[in-house]
């Protein structure tokens, strides 16, 4: 059985502790969850989930290759004996605690390890809130063990038993435990571990033992109320921007450090440290604990509703991919990586506010759509395909207050819409390319017109020029490659009428220099890539994973054409 396997059969003994002290807080009238947080927290912990079937590939082949070539005492009967697993246990945990201690100490791993301590909640749900990025520098803590010898086997056992045996400390309804903290990690040492306080900072970094801290100076006894998170909140429910947060803070500092030397050791001095050059010219605000507020953008019913169905669904689906993933070809496996990414990262924008729930749901159908095509499922893609585009349809008309069959601007971009539908329809079956292709081509007449709209025809000539000339360059490439004759003058029309589309989107964006102008220039752009990508597909070469491209590609276009059109739209008051 494999490690995603075990977490799979772990994780109702998972929700079912949560629940219980969900219930126990309740109880007592005193409640440590948030729904928004806790779902985010075990969206992040998915995302790790998901994430290390490829990282895990990584860790345990540089551990093996280590072990085959430089073990010292490779002995499996003696390792395979209780004191031997025992002694493993205890080798990782110390192993452990340094690489523990370097996620607080060196801003590198900090940024890595920040994920888990972004919640400002304490409770079993931020047990699972883990890093995605953890284990691309993590392994190096653990190549003593590989040294020594202990097999690949008991060391992925006890890497298990060690992160299932955490799980427990992370809660406030369990108060000190005598004893048992003197030398365990738990409730009482691990709540100091995520805290904030001045006094409590950097402290308590065992795993299961809490004896390294003793020894090694880094404990701290809990005598205060805790204040949890870290010092700069992340105020997001963005999974992927958990992930990034910190990495790109420590991008920039580097970038606009003028020391060469400096730009160096950001990376590798304590999280918090800057250049002074840089520290003058960006300054950062000081931490106070006094002013610390708990992120929590208002959740309408309707918003939470669909978070927790989203979440549910996705929760299945991760389990899912995670108990077939070490069947999977690698190339299938990355695919449901990037559609259950895509999942967590709408769910989040919804309970942010950054999306609503009609968008999220254009958006996943989307990434349904193209993984599906891309992984061969045919009856899957045939639902999720057309679906996709009637969810876009929805949002417009939702998006317009009622007034979409009287607006040009509304009844412009759905009729886009609806060809658009009609050439996915046509084209998901054999022989139905020109119908497809003419579809589209008037799909794009529709989208000129939108465009038009308050400009004048193909405002800059420049713009013009080059999408014609990039037309004019695709279709000769198409036909030295082997276009058929009877669709050459079909072609040729769409080539041109796409080059228009996107000529007049270009030409707007840089008379109304807006973002969203801009939004919808890029789109154009995406529109003319994926057909370009689709062509080369079809009629001079077979291209790698050609469906992933063609519809990824396609389906942003269309996300950012309908999102941002309307946006500048408004904006104008036209």
């Amino acid at each position: 059985m494999s490690p995603s396997q075990i977490i799979v059969l772990a994780t109702p003994v998972f929700f079912l502790l949560i629940a219980v002290e969900l219930a126990w807080g309740w109880a007592r009238k005193r409640n440590t969850y948030r729904l928004n947080d806790a779902i985010n927290s075990i969206s992040l912990g998915m995302l790790s989930q998901v994430s290390a079937v490829f990282t895990r590939l990584f860790r345990v082949g540089i551990y093996t290759a280590i072990y085959s070539s430089v073990a010292l005492f490779p002995d499996n009967t003696f390792w395979t004996q209780w004191y031997g697993w025992l002694l493993a246990l205890v080798f990782y945990d110390l192993c452990y605690y340094w690489l523990h201690r370097a996620g607080h100490e060196v801003a590198v791993f900090w940024a890595a390890h920040v994920v888990h301590h972004q919640s400002q909640d304490y409770n079993l749900s931020t047990a699972l809130r883990q890093t995605s990025s953890g284990a691309l520098l993590g392994w190096v803590f653990y190549v003593p063990m590989a040294v020594a010898g202990v097999p690949p086997l008991v060391f992925g056992v006890v890497a298990l038993v060690d992160l299932l045996y955490q799980f427990w400390v992370h809660t406030e309804h369990v108060k000190k435990l005598g004893w048992f903290d003197r030398w365990f990690c738990s409730p009482s040492n691990h709540r100091v571990h995520h805290a904030v306080n001045e006094r409590y900072l950097d402290r308590n970094y065992g795993g299961i033992l809490i004896i390294w801290d003793r020894i090694f100076g880094s404990f701290k006894e809990e005598d205060e109320k805790c204040v949890y998170g870290t010092r700069k909140p992340l105020n997001s429910w963005d999974p992927l921007w958990a992930n990034a947060e910190v990495y790109w803070v420590l991008l920039q500092d580097s970038w606009h450090a003028r020391s060469w030397g400096d730009k160096l050791r950001v990376w590798f001095k304590p999280p918090g440290w800057r250049p002074a050059d840089v520290a003058v010219r960006f300054p950062a605000a000081p931490f106070d604990i006094e002013a610390v507020q708990a992120f929590h953008p208002p959740m309408p019913r309707a918003v939470m509703w669909f978070g927790a169905v989203q979440f549910f669904l996705l929760l299945q689906g991760v389990a899912a991919f995670l108990w077939v993933a070490d069947s999977l070809p690698l190339a299938q496996a990355a695919l449901w990586l990037g559609a259950l990414t895509v999942g967590l990262w709408a769910v989040g924008g919804v309970l942010q506010g950054r999306l609503n729930i009609t968008e999220a749901l254009l958006i996943e159908f989307a990434a349904l759509a193209t993984v599906t095509s891309a992984a061969g499922l045919v009856d899957l893609h045939r639902v999720f395909k057309p679906l996709t585009m009637v969810i876009a349809i929805l949002w417009v008309v939702q998006r317009s207050e009622g007034t979409w069959l009287s607006s040009r601007f509304h009844r412009l971009l759905i009729a886009g819409l609806a060809f658009s539908l009609a050439g996915d329809a046509f084209l998901m079956f054999n022989g139905f390319f020109i119908p497809g292709l003419v579809s589209f081509l008037i799909a794009h007449l529709f989208y000129i017109a939108l465009f038009k709209q308050g400009q004048n025809w193909f405002p800059s000539r420049a713009a013009l020029l080059a999408t014609l000339l990039f037309g004019g360059a695709m279709y000769a490439f198409l036909w030295l490659g082997g276009l058929p004759a009877a669709l050459r003058i079909p072609v040729l029309a769409y080539v041109t009428v796409i080059a228009l589309m996107a000529a007049q989107a270009i030409g707007r964006a840089k008379v109304l220099r807006d973002s969203a102008a801009v939004g919808v220039a890029i789109g154009a752009g995406f529109f003319m890539l994926s057909d370009t990508l689709l062509a080369i597909n079809r009629f001079v070469s077979p291209l790698p994973m050609a469906q992933l491209w063609v519809l990824s590609t396609y389906y942003l276009a269309q996300v950012l054409i309908v999102r941002y059109a309307r946006d500048s739209h408004i904006r104008r008051g036209q």
